[in-house]
């Protein structure tokens, strides 16, 4: 039996299109934020030039596994390396799946049989990409381990690393009262004492913009304001966060929290609500109110609304292993990349050895540490 044909897409409208004509209507209700059509299509039109991913080209390269498996298709960038279509905007990166007949999936040789279409395609293409890399990635998923085993069965060496660490909550049917208090009690209480100077100071408000209504343009320029005010530098794309609110207000996943005293917007959130689980995406503070502990008590405010109203079962607080995110999240999980050398090629031999002697030393300066 022949494998699965791959269908190469230049753009998103094209993937729509093609859906259209096949009757497929939406990725599954339950897949992550970053494993969304409308994620990818915003992160290609806004999330790449200034981010230093200008020299390349955005693909979508389609397989429709028929009546026995689901259409899959996998965003990808093709410049002197073949990645996926990810970047530090990216907290995941997986396959967009649109469920076939079968609600629960393909079976495992159908499944199987999907990665190693893609991995055979990717290794006869003409490009002969040297190095093909795919990140952050759930190591825990059947992509990873499907398409590790792919890559390998096509002729790649493939090797993995770590990416970053992630921190999630799992909230286990609890109320927010019942959440906050199995907060650390120093947490607690700057929640509280921030609650009572910014009583002292002035009327304040927490606001918490959902809809693409008239509201919404004025509740992304005050996130600017507040970001562009804060300890963090300035953002390499500035049309990426505005656009994602506007995507996301549209599909009914946003939570744009802000925090306003005496009328002045001093710290400012966006969440992302999508299939049970709310993503912290992006926070920050006007420098010189600390004292206020205004990421705090925003923070506590936006988890009030996203456990108690939305009943969300997961908080995840995406990239990084920062200190502060141990006080709110409940679990540490671990994102993890691919990446696969080809050795027909002088660049992958290269690269391949020098991949595999940085594991060595590694593996060396452990032991002699130990």
């Amino acid at each position: 039996m022949s494998p699965p044909a791959i269908q190469i897409l230049d753009n998103f409208d094209d993937l729509r299109a093609v859906l259209a004509q096949q009757g497929v209507q939406q990725v599954h209700e339950q897949a992550d934020v970053f494993a969304t059509l409308a994620w990818f299509d915003n992160l290609a039109a806004c999330g790449l030039d200034a981010a230093g991913q200008g020299s390349v080209s955005c693909q979508l390269w389609l397989l429709d596994g028929g009546a026995a498996g689901p259409v899959v298709c996998l965003p990808l960038l093709l410049g002197r390396q073949l990645t996926g279509l990810s970047n530090y905007y990216s907290s995941l990166y997986a396959p967009l799946v649109w469920p076939a007949a079968c609600a629960d999936g393909p079976d495992a040789e159908s499944e199987a049989a999907i990665w190693q279409a893609f991995a055979q395609a990717m290794r006869s293409h003409r490009a002969r990409w040297p190095v093909l890399r795919f990140d952050p990635l759930d190591p825990q998923s059947r992509f990873f381990a499907g398409f590790e085993g792919a890559l390998r069965q096509a002729g790649y060496q493939v090797g993995r690393y770590f990416c970053f660490g992630n921190w999630y909550l799992q909230l286990a049917e609890r109320s927010f009262t019942e959440y906050q208090q199995s907060l650390p009690s120093a947490l607690r209480h700057s929640i509280t004492r921030g609650q009572r100077r910014l009583d002292k100071q002035g009327p304040w408000r927490v606001d918490i913009q959902q809809q693409p209504d008239g509201f919404l343009e004025s509740a992304i320029q005050d996130f600017v304001a507040v970001y562009q005010a804060s300890w963090k530098g300035a953002e390499p794309n500035p049309h990426f966060i505005p656009a994602l609110a506007r995507m996301a207000a549209t599909q009914g996943w946003l939570r744009l929290g802000v925090l306003r005293l005496n009328a002045q917007p001093i710290a400012a959130q966006l969440w992302l609500v999508k299939g049970g689980k709310a993503s912290i995406f992006k926070l920050a503070y006007v420098t010189g109110f600390e004292r206020f502990s205004a990421g705090s008590v925003l923070t506590a405010a936006l988890m009030r609304q996203v456990i108690d109203v939305d009943q969300v079962q997961e908080v995840d607080y995406l990239t990084g292993d920062d200190a502060y995110k141990r006080d709110w999240m409940s679990h540490r999980r671990e994102r993890w990349g691919l990446v696969a050398f080809d050795w027909r090629t002088p660049a992958g031999l290269w690269a391949g050895c020098r991949h595999a002697l940085g594991l060595w030393l590694k593996k060396a300066q452990a032991r002699r540490q130990s």
